[in-house]
Parts: C-alpha cells; structure tokens; sequence
C-alpha cells in the first residue's frame, strides 16, 4: 500500500544544501518536481531552484534553527520530507581534541537534527505524514584515526534516528539514515591531510581511497542524491523506516585483514 500524498507539488527541506552532495540533492529533487527548501551557513549561488527558498543560517545555532523553521512555515504550510545534510568534520587526533571542537561538531551534527525534528514535525504531520532522511556516515559502523568527534556524532545519529522512527510512526512518519562512504566533495578533500590518507598529493591520495573500495572508485554526489531521493520518496520506500542504508562502494563489506 502506498501512502503518497496527492497534493503538488512535494515540499522539502534540507541543510547543508550548499555542499557537495546538498547540492546534488537539491538538483534530483528539484528535477523531480519537488519545491525546495535549501539552508547553508554559505551562499548557495544564483542556479538555487527559482520557485524554491535558500536560507542562509547556521544550524548550530537553535535560534537561527528556529528562525529557519519560521521561515519555512511561511513558505509552505506543509513538508513532505526533511533532509538532515549539513556536517562539520574536525580531523584531528582524540587527545588533541577540544572541548569546544567537540561541542561544535555535535551541534552542528547531532543537536541540530534534534531540534530540527522538534521544528520540522508539524509540518510534516499537518501534510498527512512524510520522511525524514538524517545522512549519516560510514564513520558510524566503520571509522579510522583523527575522526573521533565526527564518528561519534555520526554513531549518535543513527540511534537518533531509531527512535525518531519509533515516535513519529504513529503521525505516518518515516525516519531513515544514509551512510555514505567515500564521495567526491570539498569535505572529502579537506580530509585528504589525515594520517590514514597515503599520496603525495591530493589526487594521488584520492586515487588510493578509490582502490580501498569493493568498487574501486569513490561516489559521485549525485550516486547519494539518488539514494537520499528513494529515501525521501514515499512511493519507493513506503515500509522503510528505523533504518541505515549504507552507499560505500562495498568498503565496509571487507575485511580489514585482507
């Protein structure tokens, strides 16, 4: 049974919309009809959807998350779907690690999704229900050195996303995870300076994160897109919810002895 909602055109929201695979995401729901709602701390740049609203806020911020919800109401009195996309990464070594820096990280990674939750849910429910996709990591079930703060908010939002399924299920209300492997952004290159990345420059070190996957190449962000779409979409993924799609190229399939 489907529970597709009639009306169009479909709302959506999602942070972190001006990174490598928000954008990407932005792009497979705006070409699927959908009106979108994109925040990011940074300008998205004039090719943002003409008949959709960027906010530029920080979701670290509960305030500026609130205000980002208000808006949104203003916009549309319905949402059917809520990307939780936006993510910092601090690669540093756990006991060079501070306080502060892991504030931040969880902030940004993991309390933004709970307030977010809090904000989003009756725009969600007034439309009759929806989905709620929170993109997590592979760094969650499988991680490596100098990543500690990034792991462990990734890790939390898979619980987090557990029990939202468990909660919001009674108002038809889909909660499901992503984790994602190695994709082409601007983060994944900023990344290239940890001790666990070889090469002499970052292409090269690039090119050896390729060979580590099953696939033996990273993901483009729209591969990530498409799998946050069938998430989102109630038609294609109907009875899911509670769940963690892993897109890693088969990285996490391996053993690491091998």
């Amino acid at each position: 049974m489907s529970f597709e909602k009639t009306h169009e055109p479909r709302y959506m929201l999602i942070t972190g919309a001006a990174g490598g695979i928000g954008r990407a995401t932005v792009k497979v729901f705006a070409e699927a009809g959908w009106v979108v709602i994109g925040v990011d701390r940074r300008p998205f740049g004039e090719d943002f959807p003409q008949n959709g609203l960027f906010i530029q806020a920080d979701i670290a911020d509960p305030e500026a998350l609130r205000g980002i919800y208000d808006q949104a109401a203003a916009f549309t009195h319905t949402l059917d779907a809520v990307i939780n996309n936006a993510a910092i990464q601090i690669a540093k070594p756990l006991l060079e690690t501070t306080a502060e820096e892991w504030d931040l990280v969880m902030a940004s990674n993991l309390r933004s999704v709970f307030l977010g939750a809090k904000l989003g849910y009756p725009l969600l429910k007034a439309g009759g229900g929806g989905a709620i996709v929170n993109v997590s990591s592979v760094h969650a079930i499988a991680t490596s050195a100098n990543i500690s703060s990034y792991a462990a908010s990734k890790g939390g939002l898979l619980a987090l996303t557990r029990a939202m399924a468990i909660e919001f299920a009674p108002d038809n209300i889909r909660v499901n995870a992503i984790l994602p492997g190695a994709v082409d952004t601007p983060m994944l290159r900023m990344s290239m300076q940890r001790g666990s990345l070889t090469g002499s420059d970052v292409l090269d070190r690039l090119e050896n994160l390729a060979r580590k996957t099953v696939n033996g190449r990273v993901a483009q962000p729209e591969e990530i897109a498409r799998c946050i779409y069938f998430l989102a979409d109630s038609t294609q993924s109907s009875f899911m919810t509670g769940q963690a799609l892993v897109v890693d190229g088969g990285a996490t399939a391996r053993l690491s002895t091998e």
